[in-house]
Order: C-alpha cells, then sequence, then structure tokens
C-alpha cells in the first residue's frame, strides 16, 4: 500500500495566500459538504479563488487532496497507539487511554475524521483508507481480546461488538459535536468514557 507524500508548503510569491495546508483545508470542507465525487475541480477553484492550473501547481488533483486528507485522520489515530498509554500497563487502561486520545483527534481533526468516516471505498484511494482503518479496528480488537483475557472487562459480551460499540459512540462525535458549542475535549472524553467502561469492566 502506497503511503501518502507528506503535506508540504509550496506557494508561489504573489498567489493569493493558498499554501497546501490551507488549499486542503478548504478542499475537506468542500469535500465533506458536497462529497468527494460531487466535487470537481472547478468546483475547488471557484471556492477558493483561484485558477485550476494554481491547484496543480501543489498537487496533481483531487485524488491526491483526498489521499492527503484521509492519510492525516488515519496518521493522527495510528500515532495514538504507540504513546505510552496504549502500550503499558494493563489492557483496559490502555483501552480507555485509546478510547480518550481518540476522542481528542477527532475533535482536533474533525473535518478530516468526517472524511475519512464517510469514504465508501469507491476510489483506490478510498480502498487504501478502509484498509487502514481496518488495521486500526484490529489494534482495538486485540485490546479488548486481552482485557477481557485479564479479566478486567464483561465476558459475556461479544469482544468485537464492545470494540464497535465503543468506536461507533467515539465516531459519533462527527454528527454532532461543533467548536465552541459542545462542551470541553475533556467533558466529552470523559462522558464517552465512563459511559462505555462503567458497564464493560467487571466489578
Amino acid at each position: 500500500m502506497t503511503t501518502a507524500r507528506p503535506t508540504r508548503r509550496t506557494g508561489l510569491p504573489g498567489r493569493p495566500g493558498y499554501d497546501l495546508d490551507s488549499l486542503l483545508a478548504v478542499a475537506v470542507k468542500v469535500f465533506n459538504e458536497k462529497g468527494y465525487d460531487g466535487t470537481s475541480m472547478e468546483v475547488l477553484a471557484s471556492r477558493l479563488g483561484i485558477t485550476k492550473s494554481s491547484i496543480y501547481h501543489h498537487v496533481s488533483g483531487k485524488s491526491e487532496l483526498l489521499e492527503l486528507a484521509l492519510s492525516r485522520a488515519l496518521n493522527a489515530l495510528f500515532a495514538v497507539t504507540t504513546e505510552e498509554g496504549a502500550t503499558t500497563g494493563r489492557y483496559v487502561d490502555r483501552l480507555e487511554y485509546l478510547v480518550r486520545r481518540s476522542v481528542e483527534v477527532l475533535v482536533a481533526e474533525l473535518p478530516y475524521v468526517t472524511l475519512l468516516l464517510r469514504v465508501r471505498g469507491n476510489t483506490k484511494v478510498e480502498r487504501q483508507a478502509l484498509a487502514r482503518r481496518r488495521e486500526f479496528d484490529a489494534v482495538v480488537s486485540d485490546l479488548v481480546v486481552a482485557a477481557v483475557d485479564e479479566g478486567d472487562l464483561r465476558a459475556d459480551i461479544d469482544p468485537a461488538l464492545i470494540s464497535r460499540l465503543v468506536f461507533g459512540t467515539v465516531n459519533s462525535l462527527i454528527e454532532w459535536y461543533r467548536p465552541r458549542s459542545s462542551g470541553s475535549v475533556d467533558d466529552i472524553a470523559d462522558a464517552v468514557v465512563a459511559i462505555t467502561f462503567e458497564g464493560l469492566r467487571r466489578s
């Protein structure tokens, strides 16, 4: 599986303020509004107020914009899996840490994670992203199974179902969370952890 090229800044002098990062932010917003398939380069150029050739100065086309956007979300999620809190201690504590940090990543990268959760595999780039999502899901599932085996999570619920329910709750934030009006990130993370784990931990 190919890896997206890292985000770079390549704005030309005299252009109206768009480097790759800011161009990508606008593209992701349009993708989320209109859908990737419903967004043409003409639409992007119009929203940005620049010519298509100015966009092509930064990327080869909208497929590369999608790849960069999805990689940003996925890389942020996978980075959490390597942090100390997700790799040491009892498995249930690692799982709680991963859930909490995933909420923080979702909030910090909301447009990008929203786009990731809406892809359906219609293009090669989307299929690659979905494959990486399955890899992340496997990390979560492994933690759930290990936590059950250690005796910290209820064994009467299918571990695969636990994984889907927990991260279904996390992912639902994209439908209602809005910055500045939905509470602090810590409050949301605390609520997600409390609601999910209080019913899952063995007493």
